[in-house]
């Protein structure tokens, strides 16, 4: 019987610990949830110093951020006279609610860093260029595919802002709802689809609830593994390329036969089967592969989990019109928008200049251009895919950084510096705290 138990828990578990060569070779075929690696994988893909592991680390964040989040669909009243009050109740009712609160808010906030950081890495490595040495790839694709999650992921925690329906989720979506009247011609009705009408009430929180756990999730998820499917189509990480890869093609007839398709039978075909070699050291993907994921798996967990329990998710009063807080700051993530639209309002003898249009939809609009056009218009060589500040992309890692620098900046300049009635202090000056209700 144990030996039965035994051969049982073996065929369900051998594709993650294969004891042969063959086994670990057959592991990826024959397991629906290793399909998408290579049976072979090379140990500079592997290397924590060229990727970071920061998919692996995003995929934990979403998948924290999934799972807190059903829970928490259960317990929130999407209501504006309720959903404030279904908070608190987490807080101080439901075990453990504030934990999985906490949890779910420190993850979205860790997943917008780390996806902008992920971007970072490609950039600086020069992994969105397009390789000529596998057929079939063209990296730039994966690259716009990466610049789009980038936006949903950071829409996707903006839209959680405002659940709550406190005076720190009103005033995000007022901010942002400003900025996009700033659009012209079509700002007004931007607007509307934002907040569902012309006052934030109901109708806007049932929008962004909907577009929280539903639509964007789903968007996320497509993605996502969009994303991961185009990573295997172009050869795998763009560190192989630094490998150097040799292309064989080898042609061969299978003996024809009957398959059946959805119109039908189809009789014989001859299939062309496309190999590729890497020069270099490579190691099977389970369970090496496997074995380090579910490492940084568990550890971005731990981690994440122990930030829960030291960052407080805040709530603020429950939301209202009637008064404004001073000063009234967007999610850090967009407070770099913010501190654009406050540096580039100017005010000359009855001519103003909209910040709101500069800074929060100009500026950001070419940097995103400027991000999406690039990879076409860089023209460093082959040798420089995968290779981190290869000195023929010195330039261009340089302006990048710089710009990178300049976000950052503004963002804690627009934290930390400024207070009430938006004006600039130093770190070592103190302002006075205004009241909370007027």
């Amino acid at each position: 019987m144990k030996k039965k138990i035994m051969a049982f828990i073996r065929n369900l578990t051998w594709t993650y610990n294969p004891s042969t060569e063959r086994e670990a070779s057959d592991a990826t075929a024959r397991n629906f949830l290793l399909h998408w690696f290579p049976a072979k994988t090379t140990t500079k893909s592997m290397s924590f110093g060229y990727s970071l592991a920061l998919g692996i680390i995003i995929f934990t964040q979403l998948t924290i951020l999934t799972v807190t989040g059903l829970i928490l669909m259960f317990l929130y009243v999407p209501s504006v006279e309720r959903a404030y009050w279904s908070i608190k109740d987490l807080q101080f009712v439901v075990p453990y609610g504030w934990f999985i609160r906490d949890l779910h808010r420190i993850a979205a906030q860790l997943m917008v860093a780390t996806v902008f950081i992920h971007l970072v890495r490609v950039f600086l490595t020069g992994a969105y260029k397009k390789s000529d040495k596998i057929a079939g790839s063209y990296r730039p694709l994966n690259w716009w595919i990466g610049l789009v999650l980038l936006l949903v992921t950071m829409i996707l925690s903006y839209t959680g802002y405002l659940l709550p329906w406190d005076q720190l989720a009103l005033w995000a979506i007022t901010i942002g709802d400003h900025i996009a009247l700033s659009a012209p011609v079509v700002g007004a009705a931007v607007s509307r689809v934002l907040i569902g009408g012309t006052i934030i009430d109901q109708n806007t929180l049932i929008r962004w609830y909907v577009a929280h756990v539903f639509l964007l999730p789903l968007l996320i998820f497509a993605l996502l593994f969009w994303h991961m499917w185009r990573i295997r189509k172009d050869g795998g990480l763009a560190g192989v390329e630094a490998l150097g890869i040799e292309r064989i093609k080898q042609d061969r007839v299978v003996a024809k036969g009957k398959t059946y398709s959805l119109m039908g039978v189809v009789t014989g075909v001859t299939p062309t089967i496309t190999q590729y070699r890497v020069r270099g050291a490579s190691v099977s993907s389970s369970p090496y592969v496997t074995r380090r994921i579910l490492m940084i798996f568990v550890l971005t967990t731990v981690v994440t989990m122990a930030l829960a329990f030291m960052i407080k998710a805040p709530l603020e009063q429950p939301a209202s019109l009637m008064w404004t807080p001073n000063p009234a700051k967007a999610p850090w993530y967009f407070l770099w928008l913010q501190e654009l639209v406050a540096d580039t309002t100017i005010r000359l003898k009855g001519f103003t200049i909209s910040g709101g249009l500069v800074g929060g939809i100009m500026i950001p609009t070419v940097l995103l251009l400027f991000a999406a056009a690039w990879p076409l218009l860089d023209k460093s060589p082959d040798e420089a895919i995968g290779v981190w500040f290869h000195k023929s992309r010195r330039l261009q890692n340089t302006a990048f950084l710089l710009v990178c620098a300049v976000i950052v900046i503004l963002i804690y300049v627009g934290a930390v510096m400024r207070g009430p009635y938006w004006h600039l202090y130093m770190p070592w000056q103190h302002w006075i705290k205004m009241p909370t209700r007027f």
